[in-house]
C-alpha cells in the first residue's frame, strides 16, 4: 500500500517542490519500510553524450533519503552523502528510487538510497548518506 503526503513546507524545493517551476517535481510516498518515487529526466537535465547529469542523479537520492525522514514526521539535514554512479543515465530513461533507514544512532540518522532503471531494474546509481536529525518529531529521540 502507498501512502503520498503533502510538503506544504518545502513547495519550492528543487527536488519535490510542486511550486518551483524550474525543479523537478518529484512526488514521494511510504510503501513499508521505504520511501519511493519515480522520474524519468528531461532533456534539459542533460551532461554530456544525451547522459543525465550526474548532479541530478545526486539530488534525487539524496531527497529519496531525506524524504523517508520528513515522511516519518522528522526534520534533518544532510550531514554527509557518498554516491556510486554505477550506469550511464540517458536522458529520457525511467528511474525508480528508493530509500530506506539504514540504522539510527541518537540524531543521526544512517540511510541508503538507489535509482534503478524502470525497464529492467537494473541499478544505475546508489548513496549512503548521514543525516542530522533536528526535530525527530514522532520518531522520538
Amino acid at each position: 500500500m502507498s501512502e503520498e503526503r503533502s510538503r506544504p513546507d518545502a513547495n519550492d524545493c528543487f527536488v519535490c517542490g510542486p511550486d518551483n517551476p524550474h525543479g523537478l517535481r518529484i512526488v514521494y510516498r511510504m510503501e513499508g519500510e521505504e520511501c519511493r518515487a519515480s522520474f524519468t529526466p528531461g532533456a534539459q537535465y542533460v551532461g554530456y553524450d544525451e547522459m543525465t547529469h550526474g548532479g541530478i542523479l545526486f539530488s534525487i537520492l539524496d531527497d529519496v533519503m531525506a524524504n523517508w525522514l520528513f515522511l516519518q514526521g522528522a526534520r534533518a539535514h544532510t550531514g554527509k552523502c557518498e554516491i556510486r554512479f554505477r550506469q550511464p543515465v540517458p536522458v529520457g530513461t525511467g528511474i525508480e528510487l528508493t530509500g530506506r533507514l539504514v540504522k539510527r544512532k541518537g540524531r543521526v540518522a544512517m540511510m541508503a538510497g538507489e535509482a534503478r532503471r524502470a525497464s529492467d531494474d537494473k541499478l544505475v546509481a546508489d548513496a549512503q548518506a548521514s543525516f542530522m536529525i533536528i526535530d525527530p518529531g514522532p520518531l522520538g529521540t
